[in-house]
């Protein structure tokens, strides 16, 4: 397997300086690349993998030499940064250093010196970058904070935000509510090259247009009663972060179009301002409605829809992935008694066993209260029947689960197993399939299991 050369940024307003310093490090292993603009040599570090970044400190347009440089840190700890500068001061080539430059060098070049410098430069940034190898590895266990969920279908979303999170094009998560899709968002943010920057949530459904449109784009003092200062939209706030547009399916149509022009030119107009301001976000989506039924009836636009989709993430409803509740329930415990001080460690088998099998048509939201209600109410060391909140406790009363034994000494195992099933397929309602996921044994098994004990 052929070993992937260290790729070398070089990064200068002069195009003919910047193609020579290309040319003059051909004669290294390294592939060398130009852009010649700061804006571009960031967009680049966040679209792949540069080991080291030989960039001019004064470039023309907003970002800098030490603007660049913030990015490539950020970005990256593997990657090395040398300034190269025209007018060395004491302050400026301090300033470098301490924002974690490996070197700078004066005009003129000498080239044999930048060679030598970007050598050690690819060399540091190849062992960091084998470190870190193992260090994200390791990472990669805690990468979503909060998402707890081993069934199929959660790891499968779980792997499209692997993929999709690193990339800047845009997400749609739908789902009911309180399946997490804030906290799904969250997690796209976090494991993105964005992370350093803000996350900024925004409920569509709760303000009106006019809130809406000052909240998303800021207003000038004076744009309406009340305004009295300028103030910072969202869009401006998460500038080279995320904006995360929760319940987007409410958004009034005429703030569908005002969105639409925004995220096509990415520039935004305060209300009561004339002058347009440059953006730069990612936007995550979420809704718990049908956008395709709404765009149907009219009362979504079609072409927002598909610049928002640009990758569509379905989360199941809890009654949909039952044998992730067992989890969701112990992290919630924990989380509850970290909380409140709690000395509650854990719930009881029986217990468990009620809680996995009601519905929860609130979702995860629904579960996680009802389980930090159950840890304040506690004064044991684990959660149990008399804990249970009275809703679920009804239910169970009328759905007969009461008749289910605590006490299981002298039942045998194959009465056990018996009940079993068929609580689960109550539970399913028949479906034989989902029976055979909640209980953990094949489906063929199944339909064996019930051959022979004629249910």
């Amino acid at each position: 397997m052929t070993e992937q050369k260290p790729v070398v940024l070089v990064v200068d307003d002069e195009r003919d300086h910047a193609d020579g310093l290309v040319e003059a490090l051909g004669r290294l292993p390294v592939k060398a690349l130009a852009v010649y603009t700061g804006e571009d040599a960031i967009e680049m570090l966040r679209r792949q993998r540069v080991d080291v970044v030989v960039t001019d400190l004064k470039l023309e347009g907003k970002a800098d030499g030490l603007t660049v440089l913030r990015e490539a840190r950020q970005n990256s700890d593997s990657t090395e940064v040398i300034l190269i500068t025209a007018y060395a001061t004491i302050e400026n080539c301090k300033e470098a250093i301490r924002q974690g430059a490996f070197d700078y060098l004066v005009k003129p070049l000498d080239v044999d010196q930048l060679r030598t410098l970007v050598e050690q430069a690819s060399r540091k940034a190849a062992t960091a970058h084998a470190r870190g190898d193992e260090t994200d590895k390791d990472k990669e266990r805690f990468v979503f904070d909060g998402i707890v969920g081993e069934s199929r279908s959660m790891q499968s979303i779980l792997e499209v935000v692997r993929r999709v999170a690193p990339t800047n094009i845009s997400v749609l998560i739908e789902g009911s509510s309180g399946t997490g899709k804030e906290l799904l968002a969250r997690a796209i943010h976090d494991n993105s090259l964005r992370r350093h920057k803000p996350f900024k949530p925004v409920n569509c459904a709760g303000l009106t247009e006019t809130l809406l449109e000052s909240e998303l784009f800021g207003h000038v003092k004076g744009a309406f009663t009340g305004a009295n200062t300028d103030r910072k939209g969202l869009f401006e706030v998460a500038d080279q972060g995320t904006l995360f547009l929760d319940e987007i399916g409410d958004m009034p149509l005429t703030m569908q179009a005002k969105l639409l022009r925004v995220l096509e030119d990415g520039m935004v107009i305060p209300v009561g301002a004339n002058k347009p301001v440059a953006v730069d976000v990612r936007i995550i989506s979420a809704t718990n409605h049908s956008l395709t039924k709404l765009i149907e009836e009219q009362k979504f636009r079609e072409d927002l829809y598909f610049r928002i989709k640009g990758v569509n993430i379905s989360l199941p409803s809890l009654s949909e992935r039952p044998e992730d509740i067992p989890a969701l329930v112990q992290h919630f415990v924990q989380e509850a008694a970290q909380e409140i001080g709690s000395t509650v460690n854990g719930v009881t088998d029986t217990a468990l066993q009620i809680l996995a099998a009601h519905d929860w048509p609130g979702n995860i939201r629904q579960l996680k209260n009802a389980i930090r209600t159950m840890v304040v109410m506690c004064d044991r060391e684990k959660l149990d029947i008399p804990d249970l909140p009275p809703e679920i406790s009804r239910r169970r009363q009328l759905t007969g689960a009461s008749r289910t034994p605590t006490n299981l000494a002298g039942v045998s195992l194959n009465d056990l197993e018996k009940q079993a099933i068929i609580d689960t397929l109550a539970k399913t309602e028949g479906n034989r399939e989902k029976a055979a996921k909640i209980l953990g044994i094949g489906e063929r098994t199944l339909y064996r299991k019930i051959k022979e004990y004629g249910l």
